[in-house]
């Protein structure tokens, strides 16, 4: 069979040594792209109603542009967002925080709320993320892949492309992944897997099962997805056609590519699964844009997208900043890409082609380079644990259960944790999901000491007030049955918050106690 166009023309970049293919940004400076992706955001924006009220035009006359957009334009929240502009978007209304009407929105709870949010989603925005994921893969020509590999197909297991309809008000809303997928270019049909009649399946349940069912006949050189439901899918494959690994039925398999999550505490399960090497690449795409993606696999960093339709900030992840639920503070310190520091926490502020200002998403992260802008993924803004002073990072919890799993010789893929008063003092009561024997008192000791070595606030807090420290080990199913059952989530793009606070902490425990009685 004739290699496929996009198969030929990846070939043709990658033999024509001047042509451009190369995604790093070593040639770009970084702070006048920033600049000029502000101009364009602002030029565009100038006579929408909110360009209007934060008077743009006077911004872009500025002989300082970033810093008048910085005094000029407040924070805000997805709250503070929705209640003063977005919610008339969703009324049907013309030019409120962009130019026109907002015809679809991207669902999204995060992990720690339940409520839906609305985010805008523009046909600009949507662009780029086409145009990001295509400059991620041509990019992928530098690791030397057999011009073959280009004509294999590309597995992408995200949300339903059936949307929901709101007939007054004329808008389209779903998951992201499911709002991309059905607006994939026509070349990219060939490539693209499940394909879009199973996309368009709403009942995960189903959607996996048709997937299992097609699965001989696909042939797939990468798969793209969250790493819980990938996971789960290929072992479903694995034992549906009697398999040693996924590479028996899909033996082009190179490339994997996840977000959303630390993919450290899947690595083992997947080396299980797979048969042969296969390269593992970190994205970083949330519903409000295409951040970042991992540029070189040596390193396995990733590195911002500062030329791709978004203006960043960041906020100093800290006390000054943020409440102890993490909040964000109504006038918080907000820095330039030319102030940030390197190995420090930030919350990212975005601003983008969808109406999206100064807005906060609820991830932190941290420059691992500065020059080259490489970052790594330490956490959520409502993801940390604080109820005394101890300030644990979701970097800080994954890791210490990472070097546990580790010396204990056992797999943990996925946890949660909560702040708890205990008698007169505090607790934090662990849940681990694993399938295998372990000793849950030894796991908890490991976990302790680990996270004393990380962080020395917890060490002080340790001795001082978190007086005791709870453990429940779970079987991994239980966590995904959670989240399918009691929250209405599954499948797709839903991740288990790694901290269990509030309202969804309470009905957590209420599920685990009922299973705990169930056995008794």
């Amino acid at each position: 069979m004739a290699i496929p166009l996009f198969g030929a023309l990846v070939k043709t970049a990658a033999q024509i040594k001047n042509i451009p293919v190369e995604i790093r940004q070593n040639n770009i400076n970084p702070i006048k792209a920033q600049k000029k992706e502000l101009r364009k955001l602002l030029r565009r924006a100038q006579f929408t109603e909110f360009g209007k009220f934060y008077h743009f035009d006077e911004i872009l006359a500025a002989d300082d542009i970033l810093e008048a957009f910085r005094q000029r334009v407040p924070v805000f929240d997805y709250n503070k967002m929705h209640d003063e502009w977005w919610h008339l978007n969703l009324e049907g209304k013309r030019n409120i925080a962009w130019p026109g009407k907002i015809k679809y929105f991207a669902l999204s709870s995060g992990t720690s709320e339940a409520a839906s949010k609305y985010i805008p989603i523009t046909r600009g925005l949507n662009n780029r993320i086409t145009r990001a994921s295509i400059r991620q893969l041509v990019s992928a020509t530098r690791y030397d892949f057999p011009v073959d590999f280009y004509s294999r197909g590309v597995l992408m297991i995200g949300g339903s492309t059936d949307l929901q309809y709101n007939e007054e008000f004329d808008y389209y809303a779903g998951d992201l992944s499911g709002i991309s997928a059905g607006k994939i270019p026509s070349w990219f049909e060939f490539f693209y897997k499940p394909g879009q009649k199973i996309s368009k399946i709403k009942d995960w349940g189903e959607k996996m099962d048709l997937m299992v069912k097609e699965a001989p006949n696909w042939d797939i050189g990468i798969i793209v997805g969250v790493p819980a439901w990938v996971q789960i899918l290929l072992e479903r494959i694995i034992k549906e056609y009697n398999l040693k690994t996924i590479h028996d039925i899909w033996p082009n398999l190179m490339v994997y590519v996840h977000s959303g999550v630390a993919f450290t505490p899947y690595e083992k399960s997947f080396e299980r699964i797979f048969g042969k090497e296969v390269i593992y690449v970190e994205s970083y795409l949330a519903s409000e844009g295409y951040i970042a993606y991992q540029i070189d696999l040596k390193k396995r960093v990733m590195q911002l997208l500062v030329d791709n339709g978004i203006y960043f900030e960041f906020v100093p992840f800290n006390e000054e900043n943020f409440t102890e639920d993490g909040t964000i503070v109504e006038h918080p310190k907000t820095l330039l890409l030319s102030e940030v520091e390197e190995n420090t926490d930030y919350a990212i502020l975005l601003s983008t082609c969808a109406g999206t200002w100064r807005y906060l998403i609820g991830d932190t992260i941290k420059f691992l380079n500065k020059q080259n802008c490489e970052i790594a993924i330490t956490g959520r803004t409502k993801q940390f644990l604080s109820i005394t002073g101890e300030h644990l990072s979701q970097d800080n919890m994954t890791r210490a259960v990472e070097l546990m799993a580790e010396e204990m010789g056992v797999h943990i893929t996925e946890f949660t944790v909560a702040g708890i008063r205990h008698d007169t003092m505090y607790a934090h009561h662990w849940y681990l999901a694993c399938d295998e024997p372990i000793d849950k008192n030894m796991a908890i000791k490991k976990i302790d000491e680990n996270l004393c070595k990380l962080n020395d606030d917890y060490a002080v807090e340790r001795t001082e007030a978190i007086k005791e420290l709870f453990i429940d080990v779970l079987p991994t199913h239980v966590f995904y049955e959670f989240m399918e059952q009691k929250i209405g989530k599954w499948g797709g793009a839903t991740k288990f918050p790694r901290v269990m606070k509030g309202k969804r902490y309470d009905m957590w425990k209420e599920y685990v106690d009922s299973l705990n009685s169930e056995t008794r």
